[in-house]
């Protein structure tokens, strides 16, 4: 993976937050981590290695309800997770508009988060 992505501040997503690809409306699993360039997913389904994808993520930002973010995202890599049908996949954002990356930042930069 290149440092570009990697030079972003990546906050830990201690609660579950779905991640849906808009494509099917099925759940992918669930955000290990997030960033303004990327995300780590515990995917719960089998995804296509380098594929690009259509995802859809709520985040509890300001007011602490849930706030509708929407990606194009490139899948980078894949690693098998300790329980059986799961995967820690990374994911590089393609598309995400301006009031989602705005959304975004103020998600991770709110008080209280653990950073990876």
């Amino acid at each position: 993976m290149s440092d570009e992505f990697r030079r972003a501040k990546r906050r830990r997503a201690l609660e579950t937050i779905e991640v849906i690809d808009t494509m099917s409306e099925f759940s992918i699993g669930r955000i290990g981590n997030l960033s303004e360039s990327g995300m780590m997913v515990l995917a719960t389904q089998n995804l296509v290695d380098d594929a690009l994808y259509q995802l859809r993520f709520h985040l509890p930002v300001g007011d602490n309800r849930p706030h509708r973010i929407d990606v194009g995202a490139h899948q980078l890599w894949l690693e098998d997770a300790s329980a059986t049908g799961q995967h820690w996949c990374g994911f590089r954002f393609i598309d995400l508009g301006p009031e989602h990356l705005d959304t975004l930042r103020a998600w991770i930069d709110a008080p209280g988060g653990q950073y990876a």
